[in-house]
């Protein structure tokens, strides 16, 4: 099986520090390249992976601000599409702009759901819902207007995770720094529990970094250690007490608290989304609804087996099993 991996071209693929879909993107490739199948990754040209690497885009866009982004979409698609009979199944993980070139092939298509960034954007999936295949994330992430033919959930590479027994005393904050992810409610979580708070991340939203965020950072009990890299978001989700992830959304996924568990470090999220789906409530953390709620069971974070969030991640949320998963959905498609 010739397998084509479409990841975005914001990022590297996998990220230097920020990038979600190009991490995930990542996964999939090289969870397939370990069970043997012929991989072609499509991204940027400094990309890494064990199968073959195809660009027309040297470099991110998000990185270099000569490129016009949506320049480099249309190179990077058409790049892949003009090729595609090439290979016995496209795996989308560009959104909805590649579902425009589905018609216009042979080769059956993929598309992984990570999120709907506006309603705005349904149309261009129900319009193609008939022709193509979804994939959502999660079983909370899936629009009542849309077919899906399964849910896979993202997978990490268990292995490069640190297991830390012996955390210490402070709380983490880790993504993007922007309304709906929460960093001014672990302010507040971590104010009213007096506990340190480290805040790691991308400032997606500079006005209310420097409205709601910045007057808190002191670099005593709050500090700000910036948009963090592989070797140091290792250190800091190993070394935390527990992870604060107190959304204002119902997110689809959420990368940072598989990847806190994989570490041993228990979770307390704001009960949204895809939450119950990626946390055993007072077995890998705490489910909660509020600011009060999540102070209270600060408290009792230490009865939490670390052992228990890391065997959780290994069972339901590896590399492996991602990949085991896409494989029976590219099966069951070509199959038909």
């Amino acid at each position: 099986m010739k397998v084509a991996i479409l990841s975005p071209v914001t990022w590297r693929t996998p990220p230097l520090k920020y990038g979600p879909w190009e991490q995930i993107a990542s996964n999939i490739a090289e969870g397939l390249v370990e069970k043997g199948f012929e991989v072609t990754l499509f991204a940027t040209g400094d990309s890494i992976t064990k199968g073959e690497l195809s660009s027309v885009c040297e470099h991110p866009c998000a990185e270099d601000s000569s490129i016009d982004p949506k320049v480099a979409e249309c190179l990077h698609i058409s790049h892949l599409m003009e090729q595609a009979d090439n290979f016995d199944i496209i795996h989308n993980n560009f959104d909805f702009l590649p579902l425009t070139y589905s018609m216009l092939i042979k080769t059956p298509m993929v598309t992984t759901i990570h999120g709907f960034s506006s309603t705005k954007i349904i149309p261009v999936y129900k319009k193609y819902n008939n022709t193509t295949h979804y994939v959502s994330i999660s079983n909370s992430d899936r629009n009542p207007q849309l077919t899906y033919d399964a849910t896979v959930y993202n997978g990490i590479n268990i292995d490069e995770f640190i297991f830390s027994r012996e955390p210490e005393d402070y709380l983490l904050f880790f993504g993007r720094i922007h309304p709906e992810k929460g960093t001014y409610e672990a302010i507040e979580i971590a104010k009213k529990s007096k506990r340190k708070l480290i805040i790691s991340g991308l400032i997606q939203d500079q006005e209310y970094f420097n409205q709601k965020i910045q007057p808190y950072i002191n670099n005593d009990d709050i500090v700000y250690v910036g948009n963090s890299g592989p070797k140091d978001r290792l250190t800091l989700l190993s070394r935390a007490c527990a992870l604060l992830h107190p959304i204002r959304f119902p997110e689809p996924f959420g990368l940072s608290v598989v990847e806190a568990m994989a570490c041993g470090t228990p979770v307390i999220a704001f009960n949204l989304g895809s939450m119950p789906e990626l946390i055993l409530h007072e077995k890998t953390g705490f489910l909660v609804s509020d600011i009060d709620e999540a102070v209270e069971v600060v408290i009792n974070i230490g009865l939490i087996n670390r052992k228990d969030c890391t065997d959780w991640v290994s069972s339901m949320f590896s590399r492996q099993k991602m990949a085991e998963g896409y494989l029976r959905v590219y099966n069951e498609i070509l199959g038909r």
